[in-house]
C-alpha cells in the first residue's frame, strides 16, 4: 500500500509543517522535515478531538 501524504494548509514558508495521511484504520501525522522518522497514528475520533483542541488553542505550550 502506498501512503498518500498531504501537507497541512496551516504550514508556513519556514519549513514548519506537518503532513497527514489517511490509513485504513487511522489518520497518520508526520513532520515534513523528517519523513523518514516514525509517524503518529490516531483513530479518526482522536484526530478530530486533536483538531478541536488546536482550533481552541487548548494544547499545552
Amino acid at each position: 500500500m502506498i501512503t498518500q501524504w498531504r501537507k497541512s494548509t496551516r504550514s508556513d514558508d519556514y519549513g514548519n509543517c506537518v503532513e497527514v495521511a489517511a490509513l485504513p484504520h487511522a489518520i497518520a501525522i508526520r513532520d515534513s522535515k523528517a519523513p523518514h522518522l516514525p509517524h503518529l497514528a490516531l483513530t479518526a475520533q482522536a484526530f478530530t478531538a486533536l483538531l478541536d483542541q488546536v482550533k481552541r488553542d487548548q494544547l499545552p505550550h
